[in-house]
């Protein structure tokens, strides 16, 4: 029901209501029918639907699997090991999620508090959940507005709607019917709406929406939905899929190929079927990265403790990685790059000098209370008698005679004041208004005759540079025993006051620097179009277009994905027009980040691959979002993205490593089984193999990341993981046969040996490679961590001692001769040479 294209009276016979508001019967009869006017705390998340979360995710499933398949295949202590890797991944996950869970219930009970309602023709103060649909409301300064109200009566009401619309300065209210389209709150004059804030005047309001059915309800609504999926689980999904399509053709290929093996040497028993079904089983669980998750888990807590030491709560370790791929960047304006308060910021005279005493009379024609800690008021004012004592200038209100309120009628007001033993009228108000009522200004020490043309250049210009731009002008006047608002004529104009919602001090180098980082940045906000203008334009960003609420609504998903694309702002948008936006840029092969603290920035941030709100924001925000900043500097959001890149890049480093690793030595295994009669390692050994090689990799968070794998986003990318798998598994083959080929030649029918040479080489290999393929430059040129060398040291060495050791026949081991174990190096030396040196190539035709 369009309330606000509708008369008071229409609005009033609609809801049954009358100027005396509604007896209890009928109260209580609506609150029976409509509820009760709140906003319900979202579903507490059971301690097992948390659990389940965890276990529900593909690469989860696989390792399961993987454990089971390991068991029966023998491999006791490798499916003992997957079992913890996977409990020690669900556990850290789960209670990252279950610590959220509870700060979360404790931000988003919603404040309840008292209002003024008109019950029986009587006032009386309710608590706000009570109140209903029809009830009449008294709003005056200060006010929370309790429920959306069509206004039927105001009196120089203003209202702060920055939580709703993003507007920095406060809205001016009427009671007036307004056009049928006006469907924006943003241009509901004679809408107050939930939980903004009455700064200055009074007004009354029938009650047309409360709880869910008000714009705040609807806002809340939107969260209820079921939340998208993000860019690192779309990425975990594909991930998780790939690999169980390779093991599911792998197991299949190789069995088959080891069964026609066994049938062509007539030697296709039952115990060499379930051989090399289980030899089939061991290699497919080979190919699985099973430490995946403690890796990508550590990494990520790591970036979570880096950057709770700066001041950021992570509730989601996902959001790190998800914050580190991001390639746009949106941000609300107000409150987020901007301070949202009201400041002045220049008092200049006609000449753009600064005058002091100007500002000085300026702050005699002020309305303000000062309380015990706060000063309330109209915010221009506070921010006049704030910035006076900032200058340590002395206000004159003490030197009041009278004071002339404003109106919005005539937009401006005065005041009397004694100065230098005469009596002063000060005008303050829109230059407009003061220049209709002005005929001299004072340029320099001279009083001149009014140039109209001079004085509107000079406040346009000053309009221009993004100011809230207010005129002072004076006379002398007599004394008298009452002064009005007649007084207003023949005034001097002196000059201006400036005021602007400034940017917050880190904005506009944080800009920068995602610029650096090769992110994009687009400010999304409910402020009018030539404020978002002027923000963009200080910090630093490319004006291509502007694209504003009317228009989104007059465009189909695929105009607006378009529109989106290339439009760096978008003014006037409401909380769905800021969500369909972010949304669609995700949807669009984007990693889309957005950053606000306000009511009308909750569904952005749940839309968003990752939202990112700050600690003052309301709490329906940070509920969304997935990070809080607890401190206002908005460059912990740049180290934020440098972290998630390295906690990503080194991700990659074990992906990359371990899955052309094993499809190397799988396929080379796979492949030589048909050419021998006996399997050329056990299923035992095979598991080990990948038990250790993934030893040193589980250091790989700590390793050091090269300054261009930072430079720009990345992002998953299986095609680039297979194709990486297939070239340097190649590789690997080609030496894995080399080995074999020696190594059958020297150990003759030792076949214990044999695989005791193939398990070193194999091992070694992962281990060694890491070191090449860590790094696009030569290895030389980066430095490992010291961490990740130590641990491949140790791992490598236990891998060389193990088949002396006496656990050498757990694992049917035999312990190579010296010549052996030379060779064996000596081929791992040139394999790490050839991988060396051709690595460039393959980046070069990949990148």
């Amino acid at each position: 029901m369009a309330y606000w294209a509708k008369t008071p009276e229409e609005t009033a016979r609609d809801l049954a209501s009358s100027e005396n508001g509604l007896d209890e019967k009928e109260v209580d009869t609506r609150l029976s029918k409509y509820g009760p006017n709140d906003i319900p705390v979202r579903s507490k998340k059971s301690v097992l639907s948390l659990l389940l979360s965890q276990i529900k995710d593909v690469l989860i499933i696989a390792l399961i699997v993987a454990s089971a398949i390991s068991a029966f295949t023998g491999g006791l202590n490798e499916a003992v090991a997957i079992l913890a890797i996977v409990i020690i991944n669900i556990s850290v996950g789960f209670f990252q999620e279950y610590k959220s869970e509870k700060s979360l219930q404790k931000l988003i009970k919603y404040i309840r508090y008292q209002a003024k309602v008109l019950r029986n023709g009587e006032l009386t103060e309710v608590d706000a959940r009570y109140i209903v649909p029809g009830d009449i409301v008294l709003l005056e300064t200060g006010d929370r507005v309790p429920a959306d109200l069509r206004l039927i009566e105001t009196d120089e009401l203003d209202i702060d709607e920055s939580l709703v619309t993003g507007e920095s300065y406060p809205a001016h209210k009427n009671s007036s019917k307004t056009l049928p389209e006006t469907a924006v709150p943003q241009k509901m004059e004679n809408m107050a709406f939930m939980g903004t804030l009455a700064v200055n005047g009074k007004g009354k309001g029938i009650v047309v929406a409360t709880g869910m059915k008000s714009t705040f309800g609807k806002v809340v609504g939107l969260l209820k939905t079921e939340e998208p999926e993000t860019n690192y689980h779309r990425n975990i999904r594909k991930f998780g899929s790939f690999l169980i399509k390779g093991i599911a053709i792998g197991i299949a290929f190789i069995f088959i190929v080891n069964a026609l093996t066994g049938f062509l040497h007539n030697s296709l028993t039952t115990q060499r079927m379930l051989d090399s079904a289980l030899f089939s089983l061991a290699l497919a669980v080979g190919i699985i990265p099973e430490s995946l998750p403690i890796i990508i888990t550590i990494g990520l807590s790591r970036g979570a403790s880096m950057m709770s030491k700066k001041g950021v709560i992570v509730k989601k370790l996902s959001s790190i990685e998800d914050l580190g791929n991001m390639d746009i960047f949106c941000s609300d304006k107000t409150g987020t790059l901007t301070e949202n308060k009201i400041t002045l910021i220049d008092h200049v005279n006609l000449e753009g000098l600064k005058d002091d005493e100007l500002l000085q009379l300026a702050s005699a024609c002020t309305s303000t209370v000062q309380t015990a800690r706060t000063l309330t008021g109209n915010p221009l004012d506070v921010a006049i008698i704030q910035y006076t004592k900032q200058k340590s200038l002395q206000s004159l209100i003490s030197d009041r005679v009278e004071l002339i309120p404003f109106d919005y009628s005539r937009r401006r007001m005065s005041a009397v004041v004694k100065r230098n033993g005469k009596l002063v009228l000060v005008c303050k108000g829109a230059p407009e208004s003061i220049a209709q009522a002005s005929s001299k200004m004072k340029v320099g020490s001279r009083i001149v005759e009014l140039d109209a043309a001079k004085a509107q250049k000079a406040s346009e210009e000053l309009f221009k540079k993004g100011f809230r731009v207010i005129s002072v002008a004076v006379k002398d006047v007599l004394k008298k025993q009452d002064y009005g608002k007649d007084e207003e004529h023949d005034l001097t104009l002196l000059g201006f006051l400036c005021f602007k919602d400034p940017l917050k001090p880190t904005a506009k180098e944080s800009i920068s620097q995602f610029r650096k980082l090769g992110v994009e940045v687009k400010i999304l906000t409910g402020d009018n179009p030539i404020a978002a203008r002027t923000i963009v334009e200080e910090v630093g960003i490319d004006t291509k277009e502007i694209l504003l609420g009317e228009d989104i609504d007059a465009m189909d998903d695929a105009q607006l994905e378009s529109a989106a694309e290339k439009a760096t702002v978008f003014a006037r948008l409401t909380p769905e027009h800021k969500a369909r936006i972010v949304s669609l840029l995700s949807e669009h092969e984007h990693v889309t980040g957005f950053l606000g603290d306000g009511v009308n920035d909750a569904p952005a941030l749940r839309y968003a691959d990752v939202g990112i709100s700050v600690e003052g924001g309301v709490d329906i925000a940070k509920e969304a979002a997935d990070i809080i900043l607890t401190q206002p500097s908005l460059d912990i959001i740049s180290a934020g993205i440098v972290e998630g890149r390295t906690t990503f890049s080194n991700t990659t480093k074990y992906i990359l490593n371990t899955i052309s690793a094993n499809v190397g030595n799988m396929a080379t295994l796979a492949i030589i089984s048909v050419m021998l009669d006996f399997l050329p390692m056990l299923p035992i050994q095979v598991l080990l193999t990948n038990l250790i090689s993934d030893g040193p990799l589980l250091s790989i968070s700590t390793d050091r990341v090269d300054e261009e794998e930072l430079v720009k986003p990345r992002n998953w990318n299986v095609k680039l993981i297979s194709s990486f798998a297939k070239f340097f598994g190649g590789i690997s083959s080609v030496f894995d046969f080399v080995t074999i080929s020696l190594t059958l030649l020297l150990v003759g029918s030792n076949i214990a040996l044999f695989r005791t040479s193939w398990f070193i080489e194999s091992t070694l290999s992962e281990i060694l490679i890491t070191f090449a393929i860590r790094t696009k430059m030569r290895f030389y040129k980066s430095k490992p961590s010291r961490i990740l060398l130590i641990a491949s040291l140790a791992f490598g060495l236990l891998t060389v001692l193990l088949p002396y050791s006496q656990f050498n026949t757990i694992f049917e081991f035999y312990p190579p001769t010296p010549f052996l174990l030379s060779l064996i190096l000596v081929i791992l030396l040139l394999y790490f040479l050839v991988v060396e040196l051709v690595k460039h190539f393959f980046y070069k035709k990949t990148y």
